[in-house]
């Protein structure tokens, strides 16, 4: 099995649906929340971007402590979103490309102030943040529906998509 030639089309296939999603994000909405608690639309989206690039970090790293973590760059519309997906897509699927199956198996811990917070293997780290991709990436189609923006197929047709 080629464990590596999966993590990348996986990526390849949240990054083409990704994209889809960021086309339509709305200029002038970088503020919009649905709820005090949720996040700004804005910081959202550029979780979102930045997500693609965790699976570099996991093979360059046996940790991550969060606290200490530079954060994703400043991202203020549409272009820098978009320009932010590709850079962090293109780079993971880089350092994917350079990794052995055998870089998949050592620990890689996230940790807050020295404290785990999670462990996994590389491989488990890797799964996980693409996992946090289709995660987040739902949170933002909340977002779209409640401004009435369309949502793209994700893992089949959307509402959008079709009619009923």
């Amino acid at each position: 099995m080629d464990t590596l030639k999966q993590l990348r089309d996986e990526l390849t296939y949240e990054y083409t649906v990704t994209k889809k999603f960021f086309e339509n994000y709305p200029e002038g909405k970088n503020n919009y929340a649905p709820h005090d608690k949720s996040m700004k639309m804005i910081e959202l989206v550029t979780h979102i971007g930045s997500i693609f690039g965790w699976p570099v970090v996991m093979l360059e790293t046996s940790e991550l402590d969060i606290s200490e973590a530079d954060h994703t760059e400043k991202v203020e519309n549409k272009a820098q979103l978009k320009a932010l997906l590709d850079k962090e897509y293109n780079a993971s699927i880089a350092a994917l490309k350079a990794a052995s199956e055998s870089d998949l198996e050592p620990s890689w811990k996230l940790t807050m102030n020295g404290e785990k917070l999670m462990e996994w293997t590389t491989y488990g780290a890797i799964r996980h943040a693409l996992d946090q991709i289709t995660h987040h990436r739902a949170q933002l189609g909340v977002y779209y529906r409640l401004l009435d923006l369309p949502i793209p197929a994700s893992y089949g047709p959307s509402a959008d998509d079709q009619s009923f």
